[in-house]
């Protein structure tokens, strides 16, 4: 079992060089996950892609100066370019008509590929203290020292610490700075601050996860995130649990197949987060959109039956007839499975009697296959008298309306038709259940 062995020798924690990889990968996913969040919200997704991108020549240019890999420099180095990158980018958008994904475009190709041509120059100096410098493409977290993640923890910390005293702030530019410098905020230092921040937590992720990855650990957490909530505070909350667990996970793989980098695992980890979010979460999942789609086809599908069988009595006000299976079928084309479903679920919901093979609307089904009648056809004299159609295009799109208006819409629409009596095919606009001027 050299799997377990190796599963309890990394979570003990015993072994330092893990130690120090899992406390950094830790410190980056949820310092980049909860400030990727905000870059999320305001639609700058690809900001991460840029800023980390313009941070390469900064590490480049640290280490000329300095002549050896100091962390601390490349950091600084790295934070300057990365912030003269988002200025570039702020001031592109602002001096011309170049939208923000055409600017995000010319500044990470031009500072990439100003980082590339320093890289490349430092690497034919033949230095010796260069070795593992073009780490930074792609990230090597174990590379990572007592000295590296204690600058992690600090930058960590205080981004922390900003976000939680102005979070009221950068919660209301991320959704509508106009409102913000109405109510007489300063959006520009706050989205200072923010691009700040962000730039830091770009930075700090290049040694562990590499310029080509960050963008990853910044927007895939709060992406998934935001599957499963629409409250910004849980969402940053989740973003930052979702990233710590990739920081870790992505350190454990890497322990267990020492062959492969942890920010690449990293990267692996938060995007199956990603995709378990797509697939299972509550409200904006895929399975939960699946299944309020067929919920909602059930739905039509019942209140197609007792609208064809309130009007097949209509006349002469017969509703308590009965009617064979079969015919049912025939008057809205029913598939066999979909009647035989919403008959067996009206009959649960008090709504259809059932006598051998023969079915009749309840006084409450009557109630209801009015409600839909009168709902289809307010619709029908609403668009024949505002939108002026013809009558024979009224009935296609009153037949998707009337399973979703409200019986707040249904007063409304009412009130402004004065209550009519006929839609335009001169049908009886049925009232049962409701008094008509109510």
């Amino acid at each position: 079992m050299e799997w377990l062995d190796s599963t309890l020798r990394f979570f003990s924690l015993v072994d330092a060089n893990v130690r120090w990889v899992v406390f950094g990968s830790i410190l980056l996913g949820g310092a980049a996950g909860g400030l990727g969040c905000f870059a999320y919200l305001q639609k700058r997704s690809l900001l991460g892609d840029a800023l980390a991108h313009a941070a390469l020549p900064g590490v480049a240019l640290a280490f000329l100066l300095m002549g050896r890999k100091d962390f601390l420099a490349l950091l600084i180095g790295a934070s300057i370019t990365g912030w003269l990158g988002a200025l570039a980018i702020n001031y592109i958008i602002k001096e011309s008509k170049i939208k923000l994904d055409a600017a995000l475009g010319i500044v990470l190709t031009v500072f990439f590929g100003l980082g590339i041509v320093i890289l490349t120059h430092i690497q034919k100096s033949g230095s010796g203290a260069q070795s593992g410098l073009d780490k930074f493409l792609f990230g090597q977290a174990a590379a990572m020292g007592r000295d590296d993640v204690v600058i992690l923890g600090i930058v960590a910390l205080t981004m922390l610490v900003v976000v939680s005293l102005g979070f009221g702030r950068f919660k209301l530019i991320s959704f509508d700075a106009a409102f913000g410098r109405s109510l007489g905020m300063n959006v520009g230092l706050l989205q200072f601050a923010l691009t700040t921040m962000i730039v830091f937590a770009v930075t700090i992720g290049l040694q562990a996860v590499g310029v080509v990855l960050m963008a990853a650990m910044l927007i895939t957490p709060a992406a998934a995130a935001r599957q499963w909530t629409d409250k910004l505070h849980l969402m940053v909350i989740l973003a930052s649990v979702f990233g710590i667990l990739s920081g870790l996970f992505g350190a454990y793989i890497s322990f267990l197949a020492p062959r492969f980098p942890t920010g690449p695992w990293m990267v692996i980890v938060v995007t199956a987060l990603f995709a378990f979010s797509m697939l299972f979460a509550p409200n904006r999942g895929v399975i939960s959109y699946i299944r309020q789609h067929y919920a909602n086809r059930r739905k039509m599908t019942r209140e197609h039956v007792l609208k064809v069988l309130f009007k097949a009595g209509q006349d002469g006000k017969l509703w308590k007839k009965y009617y064979p299976f079969d015919q049912i079928k025939r008057m809205w084309s029913f598939t066999q499975r979909e009647l035989q479903s919403a008959l067996r679920t009206l009959q649960s919901q008090g709504m259809v009697e059932k006598s051998g093979s023969m079915y009749r609307l309840s006084d409450s089904g009557i109630t209801e296959g009015a409600r839909v009648t009168r709902l289809h056809r307010l619709w029908e004299v609403y668009l024949s008298r505002y939108l002026e159609l013809p009558e024979d295009h009224v009935h296609r799109d009153a037949e998707d309306m009337e399973h979703i208006i409200t019986p707040e819409m249904e007063a409304r629409l009412e009130e402004l038709l004065d209550h009519p009596e006929y839609d335009p095919h001169r049908q009886e606009i049925p009232y049962i259940g409701r008094e008509k001027n109510q």
